[in-house]
C-alpha cells in the first residue's frame, strides 16, 4: 500500500522538475525577432542564462533555479562585471582594517603614490555602478590586490573565479600593487603594498577565440587568447548576487562581512541611475548600465522598478547579472546572462553587434521573464 501512496508524490516531483527545466526552454523557442536569431544560434553566440525565481514561504526563501547552457568551463570575457566583487570586497576589507585598529572608512580620502588626486572609496563604488568607471575599479584593485580578491571569493564558496588584471593601460597585469595613502585624523596611513601571484593560463574550454585580432592598429591573423584574462562565470556571478540579497539562506562563512550600513549603501549604489548622481542624462540615460528589460530604450525607468545589477561589455561579449524588483507588483527575481556578438570574429577592432543584437536580446529576455513573473503573481 505504501508504494502506491508514494506514486502521486513521485509524479508531482517529476512534473515540478519538468516545469522548472522548461521555463527557459519556452522562451528559447520564442518567435520574437529580438530573441529568435540568438536562441536559434545559441552556440555561435556563446549564450548562457541563469534565472532564479524567489519563493517566499514559512518565513524563509527558496530559489527555483533555471539554467540555459550554463557551463563554468566554457569561457567568456566578463568585462566590467568583475567590478561587482571588487566593490563588495572593498567594503569588507574596510571592516577588516577597522578590527585591526585602522581608523578609515569609505569616506576617508586617499591618493595613490605619484598621483596627487584625492578619491574616496564611496565615490569609487558609486562610479563603478553608475557609469562603470574603469579608473575607479583600478584604484580599488590597488586597495585589494589579486590574491586577496581571489582568496576571499573562494572562502565564500565562490571558487570558480580568477581576477588577474586591471582595466586598460600599461601594467594592467602587474602583480605589485601601488602604494595607497589614506588621510586620517591621526595622520597619513600607508596601506602596505602587496606582491601578488602571477596569473596562470586558464585551462578551460574556449579561451582561444576568433580568427584574428587588432594590436596597436595592426591586424594579427591568428585567434585571440583570453588565457590570462579575468574569469568570472555565470553561475559564480549569480551565486554572488544570491549572497548579497538573501544572506539568510547561506552559512555565515559564505556571506560577506558587511554592516547594515554597508548593505544599504551597496544596494543603493547598485540601483542608482546616472541622473540620480548628476550625470548628463542625454549621454548617460537610465538604461546606460541596465540592459535587462530597458536596454533598448532611452526612456526613464519607472520609479517602482529597481534593478540592482552590474553589466559588462568588451571584446564583443555582453554580460549582466541583476536582482530585479517591482515594488508595485511584488515581483522579485535574479537573472544573469551572457552572449558574444562578434560577427567578423576579429577581436579588439570595436566592430561588434551590441546595439542591434546583444542589447535588444537582453532587454527582451528580461521583459519576457518579467511577464512570466507578473502572470504568476496574478494567478
Amino acid at each position: 500500500m505504501r508504494k502506491y501512496l508514494l506514486l502521486p508524490l513521485l509524479i508531482v516531483l517529476i512534473g515540478g522538475c519538468g516545469l522548472r527545466r522548461n521555463l527557459l526552454k519556452q522562451i528559447s523557442v520564442s518567435e520574437d525577432t529580438k530573441l529568435a536569431p540568438v536562441f536559434q544560434n545559441a552556440e555561435k553566440y556563446e549564450l548562457q542564462i541563469m534565472y532564479s525565481r524567489i519563493i517566499k514561504k514559512n518565513g524563509g526563501v527558496e530559489f527555483h533555479d533555471y539554467k540555459y547552457r550554463v557551463d563554468s568551463e566554457a569561457y567568456f570575457y566578463p568585462a566590467s562585471t568583475v567590478k561587482l566583487p571588487i566593490a563588495v570586497l572593498s567594503l569588507e576589507k574596510l571592516n577588516e582594517l577597522n578590527t585591526e585598529g585602522v581608523k578609515i572608512d569609505k569616506n576617508t580620502s586617499y591618493y595613490l603614490e605619484s598621483d596627487s588626486v584625492e578619491n574616496r572609496i564611496e565615490d569609487d563604488i558609486k562610479a563603478i555602478f553608475a557609469v562603470s568607471d574603469n579608473e575607479a575599479y583600478n584604484r580599488l584593485f590597488e586597495f585589494l590586490g589579486q590574491d586577496y580578491i581571489n582568496s576571499r571569493m573562494k572562502a565564500k564558496g565562490l571558487a570558480s573565479i580568477r581576477i588577474s588584471h586591471r582595466f586598460s593601460g600599461e601594467g594592467s597585469g602587474d602583480t605589485l600593487t601601488r602604494q595607497m595613502i589614506f588621510k586620517t585624523e591621526d595622520g597619513d596611513f600607508e596601506l602596505p603594498v602587496t606582491n601578488n601571484a602571477k596569473a596562470d593560463s586558464l585551462e578551460i574550454y574556449d579561451v582561444i577565440k576568433g580568427k584574428a585580432y587588432m594590436k596597436e592598429g595592426e591586424k594579427v591573423d591568428e585567434p585571440f587568447s583570453f588565457a590570462l584574462k579575468n574569469y568570472f562565470p555565470v553561475e559564480t556571478q549569480h551565486n554572488l548576487m544570491k549572497r548579497l540579497f538573501f544572506p539568510e539562506v547561506f552559512e555565515k562563512c559564505q556571506i560577506f562581512d558587511l554592516t547594515k550600513e554597508d548593505k544599504m549603501f551597496l544596494k543603493e549604489a547598485m540601483s542608482n541611475l546616472p541622473r540620480e548622481l548628476d550625470y548628463d542624462e542625454t549621454k548617460f540615460y537610465d538604461s546606460y548600465g541596465k540592459f535587462f528589460i530597458y536596454g533598448d530604450s532611452k526612456e526613464r525607468i519607472p520609479a517602482h522598478v529597481k534593478i540592482y545589477n552590474k553589466v559588462g561589455y568588451a571584446y564583443g561579449t555582453l554580460t549582466e547579472t541583476a536582482y530585479i524588483e517591482d515594488e508595485k507588483n511584488d515581483i522579485q527575481f535574479l537573472l544573469t546572462a551572457t552572449l558574444l556578438v562578434n560577427k567578423n570574429e576579429i577581436f579588439n577592432d570595436n566592430i561588434y553587434e551590441y546595439d542591434n543584437i546583444g542589447i535588444p536580446f537582453l532587454a527582451e529576455l528580461g521583459r519576457q521573464l518579467y511577464q512570466k513573473e507578473l502572470l504568476r503573481r496574478k494567478n
